[in-house]
């Protein structure tokens, strides 16, 4: 099992695939079952990198608050102990901040792909209500259920029964615990990047579900405009998991994105 040290934390990471490495940053909370739909369409022409942020899954989970910097250098212990050059980063929710923090402070990043992501601060404010509904007792498998209609939208969550079931399951054995979550939330709200977006120059593509209830809309829009090399694409009727219920669309999309980051690199 790889596992990177860095300050006393224990990071569990798997990589799986072959050639340059996309690195998967997850979002608030939510353990690495989240990019299994990603994982299958890219492992194979790319190595996939997956890990357990702090205060998640296997990973250890030292007392909060977190901050999006601490969670950016943890990914860098990771890279760094798998010695990996030239990553394509993919973040969602928090997991999109980090990875634009990553982005900034090391060099590691080709490309980036944030998925109902933010850049935080003033003109950027977030409710914490529709997070704070996000988040429920692994051990209360009706709890995550419910919970999940502040990730996905109600077709989907009506479409995919199988789906659902399996992401309760997996939610239950994978997703942080109370402090874990209170931890990572408090460097989601404390982010702010608006101040220095124009630093980041990267081709970096913008992708968010026009229902998205936890990240609105405009704010993937108003990231997109203030990055240099950004791309802005929306998905009708998918809410803040688009890269799990619009699956296909997003890794064609994304895939896309991957092959001229490559091309140029």
């Amino acid at each position: 099992m790889p596992t990177a040290r860095t300050d006393g934390t224990e990071l569990y990471y798997e990589a799986d695939g072959e050639g340059e490495t996309v690195a998967l940053v997850p979002d608030l909370g939510l353990g690495a079952w989240q990019w299994g739909w990603q994982h299958a369409a890219l492992a194979g022409p790319y190595e996939v990198l997956v890990f357990d942020a702090r205060g998640t899954g296997r990973s250890s989970s030292p007392k909060g608050p977190y901050t999006v910097e601490m969670l950016a250098a943890d990914l860098e212990a990771v890279l760094a102990d798998h010695r990996s050059h030239g990553v394509h980063l993919v973040g969602a929710g928090l997991g999109g901040m980090v990875a634009l923090r990553y982005a900034r402070e090391y060099s590691r990043a080709t490309t980036m792909t944030l998925i109902g992501t933010s850049s935080g601060g003033p003109r950027s404010r977030l409710p914490s209500e529709p997070r704070e509904r996000l988040f429920a007792p692994r051990d209360d498998l009706d709890a995550l259920h419910e919970s999940l209609g502040a990730l996905f939208s109600a077709d989907f969550l009506a479409d995919q029964p199988d789906v659902i079931d399996g992401i309760v399951e997996w939610r239950a054995s994978g997703d942080a615990d109370r402090p874990g979550w209170e931890a990572q939330n408090a460097a989601f709200e404390a982010f702010d990047a608006s101040d220095w977006l124009y630093e980041v120059t990267i081709p970096t593509l913008v992708i968010h579900g026009r229902d998205d209830r936890i990240v609105p809309l405009e704010n993937g829009q108003r990231l997109a405009d203030g990055l240099p090399r950004g791309t802005f694409e929306t998905y009708a009727g998918a809410g803040h998991g688009v890269w799990i219920e619009r699956s296909r669309p997003v890794n064609d999309r994304l895939a896309a994105h991957l092959e001229d980051g490559t091309e140029t690199t």
